[in-house]
């Protein structure tokens, strides 16, 4: 059974950092690309950032680009996010999610995902 545990969330205030982790388990790390995707309250779903460990790629969203940084660690089946210089609208649940194939920002293609982590950037 493919588990991913997502961790590191909390109360932070403006200019404040968090390092959240995504613990994978249940499945071959390297064939699996990684996203971070987060809902903020009333709104949708977005992607922030992905990465594929085996490519040696990453992407992110605009609004988190020079703030956020993707990362893995194969030895220890986890994903990290470290996020710089948050602000009040990077507030939301944030999710890790797996995908077998191209990784990206379109939620559909991620096979497994998370239960979420809140993240509240508030004074």
């Amino acid at each position: 059974e493919v588990q991913l545990v997502e961790s590191g969330g909390g109360l932070v205030q403006p200019g404040g950092s968090l390092r959240l982790s995504c613990a994978a388990s249940g499945l071959t790390f390297d064939n699996y690309g990684f996203g971070w995707f987060r809902r903020a309250p009333g709104q949708e779903r977005e992607g922030v950032a992905s990465t594929r460990a085996s490519y040696g790629d990453s992407f992110y969203a605009d609004s988190v680009k020079g703030r956020f940084t993707i990362s893995s660690d194969k030895a220890k089946n986890t994903v990290y996010l470290q996020m710089n210089n948050l602000k009040p609208e990077d507030t939301g649940v944030y999710y890790c999610a797996a995908t077998a194939g191209l990784f990206g920002f379109v939620p559909a293609e991620y096979d497994y995902w998370g239960e979420g982590t809140q993240v509240t950037v508030s004074s």
